[in-house]
């Protein structure tokens, strides 16, 4: 009970140093122009290595999975659990932790812009709710990457384009084998909005590796080539769907989509809702399907 009490303690003193950190005193939702410092007549205060905000922030008290993935699997042998893992609930907690800081500044001069942004993501599954075995994390996903961007000043269909970049993104779980799951990526994006909508394109290229150090094959055709991210903000409420595909027809025809509603109760805490289905919820359930939802509190959305 005192491992619960100071886990818990750690997650409330995070979640307020990142709200603190993250926010002005008034509440506001900023755009992705203002979330990525596009144009230099913004009033949000700028700097190098100052934390900013990326992907959402938020803690599910309560995320039900329909399946819980007891033996994971992979094309390659060493990566194939051997027996089911006993015990496992299908209800765990899960939280996830976002930010981002500009490095460079204008390296392709004032007229053309272009900056560094370094970013870091993870998300985490808690089997807080299976006391027979001693409640452990059951996946952990750590998502540093590199991102180049530049400000692409358009009109399109009526959306104001926002950005472009390229960067290089890696994604693993700190695990040793047969539990161990990464990939690489060169992922490109594309930004457009209105004044209450948020769209971002990624498509992307998995960098490949030496057979036997591949944790999961084919990777790709079950999380996907690329994602399309839409956001809409209105008042106090905010919702998004984040939906990948792997580009491809047949067997390899798999995907998934994510759902996510939250609620501003208070400030910048929001009641939060979250549904998925499809491949790649998380890397070891990389091709396990699942539909999960999950309920709790968030501090951070898409816009």
């Amino acid at each position: 009970m005192k491992k619960i009490l100071l886990i818990l303690l750690f997650f409330s003193v995070s979640f307020n140093a990142i709200a603190q950190e993250l926010f002005s005193k008034n509440v506001k939702n900023y755009s992705l122009a203002e979330r990525w410092q596009i144009n230099d007549t913004l009033t949000r205060q700028k700097g190098l290595f100052k934390i900013e905000t990326y992907k959402p922030v938020y803690i599910l008290m309560a995320n039900y999975t329909n399946d819980i993935n007891e033996q994971p699997t992979s094309d390659n042998p060493l990566n194939v659990v051997p027996e089911p893992i006993a015990g496992l609930e299908n209800v765990e907690l899960k939280f996830q932790i976002s930010f981002k800081t500009k490095a460079l500044h204008n390296i392709l001069g004032k007229k053309i812009g272009g900056d560094v942004w370094v970013g870091y993501t993870q998300t985490s599954r808690w089997q807080l709710y299976s006391p027979d075995i001693s409640r452990p994390f059951r996946e952990t996903n750590y998502e540093p990457e590199m991102m180049f961007i530049v400000p692409t000043p358009y009109k399109i269909f009526g959306l104001n384009g926002v950005f472009a970049g390229i960067g290089f993104n890696h994604q693993s779980n700190g695990r040793s084998n047969p539990m161990s799951r990464s990939w690489n990526r060169i992922i490109m994006q594309f930004g457009w909005e209105t004044k209450d909508l948020s769209i971002v394109l990624r498509p992307w290229w998995r960098l490949q590796e030496e057979p036997v150090e591949d944790n999961n094959p084919g990777i790709e055709n079950y999380v996907g080539r690329g994602d399309l991210m839409v956001a809409y903000e209105k008042g106090r409420h905010d919702i998004s769907m984040v939906a990948r595909h792997s580009m491809r027809f047949g067997d390899d025809n798999r995907g998934s989509m994510q759902v996510d509603y939250a609620y501003r109760v208070y400030d910048y805490l929001k009641l939060h809702l979250q549904v998925f289905h499809g491949y790649g919820e998380s890397l070891i359930d990389y091709n396990h399907k699942q539909t999960t939802v999950g309920i709790g509190v968030s501090l951070v959305e898409w816009r």
